[in-house]
Parts: C-alpha cells; structure tokens; sequence
C-alpha cells in the first residue's frame, strides 16, 4: 500500500534496497474469506489448528512488488538502492490452508491489489497531504494516540 501510495502522489519509487528479499502478500478480502470458511468448517478441521492465510503464489521479492506497481501506475519512475544490510526474508507456506480448510483459495494477487488501489486512488483523487497524513501511516496514527492520551505506553485503550 505504501508503495502504490508513492506511485501515484509522486510518481516514483525509490527502493532503498535492491530489493531481493521475500514478502508474502494477502489481500484483506482473501482473508475474510478465510475467515468465513474457517466459521463453516467442521469443528474437527479447525479445532486447535493454526493457518497461515494466503497462497503460495503470492510470495514476491520486494523488487517484484514494486515493478508491478510502477507498471500499474501510468508514469511511474522506479529505482532500486544496493544491497542492504537488513536482508530479511519472509517466505511462506501455505499449502496447509489451501489443503485442509474447505472452500478456501486466494481470489486475489499483487497486480489485482495494485490495479485496485490505483482505482481507488482515481477516484478520490488521492493527495500527497491525505496520503502522508496519519490516517494512512500506523505510526504517526500510534503517536496521535499515544500523545492525546487515548491508548497507553502498551497500547491498551485508555481507560476513562
């Protein structure tokens, strides 16, 4: 989201990596679905059971989110920085959920996110102001929170 948010307010992606290392992505809506086939399945499949909720397909290298965002949004310049020294990689399975919870399979994958937040980003005319203000950034949102005093230090709400 970030980086499609970059793509369309300024028209560039500047990687400041080389971007090799591994993300698993999932669309919020593939997790709903999940959701749902967990609540519908039999007790005996999910009961004490963990999944990881996505699809194996959709494991990207953080260069390939990026290349198809920039490919996304008409206009988009796109960089890539050296190799850094944060190499994490987050590689998943999730051939469990895709074999064991009846009915669930991804209906969604990067260039359909990306096509969608550029849909969106039309249609209400994103700004740089609204896309860097706190409502789109988790820790400037937590910082408003914590310094108007409406969660704690530990990120409890507030008890009034």
């Amino acid at each position: 989201n970030n980086l499609a948010g970059l793509a369309w307010t300024t028209k560039e992606i500047k990687m400041t990596s080389d971007g090799t290392p591994w993300r698993p992505l999932v669309h919020a809506l593939d997790i709903c679905k999940a959701i749902v086939c967990t609540l519908e399945a039999p007790r005996d499949i999910i009961h004490n059971q963990i999944f990881n909720v996505g699809d194996t397909a959709n494991n990207y290298r953080v260069r390939e989110i990026a290349e198809i965002i920039a490919n996304t949004f008409p206009g988009c310049k796109l960089s890539f920085g050296e190799q850094g020294a944060d190499n994490r990689s987050y590689r998943v399975s999730f051939e469990k959920i895709n074999s064991v919870l009846p009915g669930f399979k991804c209906d969604w994958n990067a260039q359909q996110g990306a096509k969608q937040l550029f849909d969106l980003f039309s249609q209400i005319d994103m700004t740089e102001d609204i896309f860097l203000s706190r409502g789109f950034t988790r820790l400037k949102q937590l910082e408003y929170l914590i310094r108007t005093q409406q969660i704690d230090q530990d990120f409890f709400w507030a008890k009034k």
